[in-house]
Parts: C-alpha cells; structure tokens; sequence
C-alpha cells in the first residue's frame, strides 16, 4: 500500500461510512456501519457499491464495552481481532490487536487531554463549532516493545471527519491487515469522542 493513506466519514449519511483511500487517492476500503445492530457485524468492501467484500468484522457479544471483534477474509479464514482494553479506555483509549489469542500490537490514544479540550470548546456558543480545527486527536500503534509502527491522526477540517494513517515501520501483510482493520474497528467505536 502507498502510504500515507485517507480515511474519510462520510458526512451526510444516516449510519456511519468510512473509506479510505492510498496516496494515489485509489480506494481501497469501503465501510457502512449497520445502525441497531445488537451483535455487531461488519462489512468491508474493496469498492463503494458494496459488491465485493474483503472482510467481515463480528463482536463475539452483544453490545458490551470490551467486545472482541475478529476479522475473517472473505473465505471466512482467520486473520486476528480487536479488542478494548475495558476501564483502562475510560481515560486513554487503549486497544489490544490479536493474532489468535496472543496481542501483537496495541492503540493507545497520544493524548487523553484533546477530547477534554475538544468537549469543552464545543460547549462555548458560536465558536464551539469550530472545535475540529482545533482540537484533532491522534492514535499511536505500537508493538509489544513500544515501538510505534503507526500513527492515524485526524485531519483539521469543519464538516467532514477526515484522518491519516502513515506507516512508521515496515509491516508484514498479515499485520498491515490487522492494524488496518482495527484502526477501522477503533474509529467506529471511537467516532463520538472527539
């Protein structure tokens, strides 16, 4: 993949949808959320009209704050999971990304404080609509030794909810799958904090 990559919310749309795009501005992954769904299940698209999916996202409960969420191909063939690291998410975002039953990498939000700033920009009249210029949140991922080997970033922008995601170490496909797939997962579980 050619990297940085965007990763765009659809603005004016009822249920939740992400692409995202390499530096090329081809896409590569289309998202639509299903809205009312107790056991979340998700649909990854290589194209905008839904005709071919590359991967499904499930939860293993039903809504529950620390479910795990695997990823298949489009087989149906394994490739890893999410899951949010429970109480310890209160504060910091933090997510443990799977290869089977082991945590390969973990996202952790860079800095709690930009969505206790975001929050109380957005109260003030007037100008609290302009929170997404200022305040912009960023997600590090890191392996097991703390070394990062991706950053997603949000992008200042007023109506759209854009992000960037660069690769800062080299990754094999399997992993770039399942940090691509959890930084998704994260983002639509993340998108009202800011």
């Amino acid at each position: 993949m050619q990297y940085p990559l965007q990763l765009t919310f659809k603005f004016w749309a009822f249920s939740p949808q992400i692409s995202i795009a390499d530096a090329q501005g081809n896409l590569l992954f289309y998202v639509k959320q299903k809205l009312f769904k107790l056991k979340e299940a998700i649909t990854v698209f290589a194209d905008a009209e839904r005709t071919r999916p590359l991967y499904y996202i499930k939860a293993d409960r039903i809504i529950d704050f620390s479910a795990r969420y695997d990823f298949t191909n489009e087989n149906g063939i394994p490739i890893g999971a999410v899951k949010r690291q429970g109480l310890k998410s209160l504060w910091r975002a933090r997510y443990d990304v799977f290869d089977g039953e082991s945590v390969n990498f973990t996202i952790q939000e860079k800095n709690p404080w930009v969505k206790i700033a975001d929050a109380l920009f957005q109260e003030i009249p007037g100008i609290g609509m302009l929170s997404g210029f200022v305040f912009n949140p960023a997600y590090l991922v890191l392996r097991a030794d703390s070394s990062v080997v991706m950053r997603l970033e949000k992008i200042p922008s007023f109506f759209s909810r854009q992000f960037t995601i660069k690769a800062l170490d080299t990754l094999n496909p399997k992993e770039e799958e399942q940090v691509l797939l959890s930084l998704m997962m994260m983002l639509l579980l993340e998108k009202n904090r800011g």
